[in-house]
C-alpha cells in the first residue's frame, strides 16, 4: 500500500474522530491573518477542508468558497457542517487557472510526499489570480513517512526555503512558528503566505 493509499484508511477508520477533535480547534487567528490579504468578497478555496471548520467560518464571514478533500467520509461530513457540495478529489488533479482570490491549506498537504509538495504548490499558484495568496502548513521538524498511520511531511524554515525555490512565481509575504491550538497536542507548526506575482 502507498503512503497515500495509508493516509486515505486512516481518515476512512477515524472519520468520526478526527471530525469531533478538529471542528471545535480555534483557528480563527491564522484565518484573520490570511484574511487581512484578501480583497473583500474574494474567492478562497478550501484545499483539503477536513471536517470543513474553516469552510463554515469563510463562508459566515461572507466569503464565496468551494472545498475539496480528498477522503469521501470527511467530504460528507464537510458538506454538511458547511452548508457545500465539497468535492471528493486527488490534490494533484487541482487544474484551475486564475480562478481564486485566496487558496487556503491548513495542515493539508503535509501529505503530500515530500519530493512533490512543489508540484502542488505550482498547481495552487496557477490555481490564483495574480496577487492572490495561498496559506499552507505542516507540522515543525525534519521527519517525513508514517506517523500514526498517516503520511506527514514535517517542515523548517530551511526546508521549505528549498522546497519554494522549485517554485517560479510566487514571494513568501509571511512565515512564522505557532503551537497547536487543541491542548492535548504538543506540536509545532511552520505557517506560510504565498502571494501569487
Amino acid at each position: 500500500m502507498g503512503n497515500v493509499e495509508y493516509t486515505l484508511d486512516y481518515y476512512k477508520d477515524n472519520a468520526d474522530e478526527f471530525y469531533d477533535s478538529t471542528i471545535i480547534a480555534d483557528v480563527a487567528y491564522l484565518r484573520d491573518r490570511f484574511r487581512k490579504e484578501l480583497p473583500d468578497n474574494a474567492y478562497i478555496l478550501d484545499f483539503g477542508c477536513g471536517s470543513g471548520r474553516d469552510s463554515k467560518a469563510f463562508i459566515d464571514l461572507g466569503y464565496r468558497v468551494d472545498a475539496i478533500d480528498g477522503s469521501e467520509e470527511m467530504c460528507k461530513r464537510a458538506s454538511e457542517y458547511a452548508g457545500i457540495d465539497v468535492k471528493c478529489m486527488d490534490f494533484f488533479n487541482l487544474n484551475e487557472s486564475e480562478k481564486y482570490d485566496g487558496i487556503w491549506a491548513c495542515a493539508s498537504i503535509l501529505h503530500v510526499e515530500r519530493d512533490r509538495i512543489h508540484e502542488v504548490i505550482a498547481m495552487m499558484r496557477n490555481a490564483l489570480k495574480p496577487g492572490g495568496v495561498m496559506y499552507i502548513s505542516f507540522k515543525y521538524g525534519d521527519f517525513y513517512g508514517l506517523r500514526d498511520g498517516r503520511y506527514f511531511v514535517d517542515l523548517n524554515e530551511d526546508l521549505f526555503k528549498e522546497i519554494i525555490s522549485k517554485v517560479d512565481g510566487v514571494k513568501v509575504i509571511d512565515e512564522w512558528v505557532s503551537v497547536d491550538v487543541r491542548r492535548e497536542k504538543d506540536v509545532t507548526w511552520l505557517n506560510e503566505l504565498i502571494q501569487r506575482v
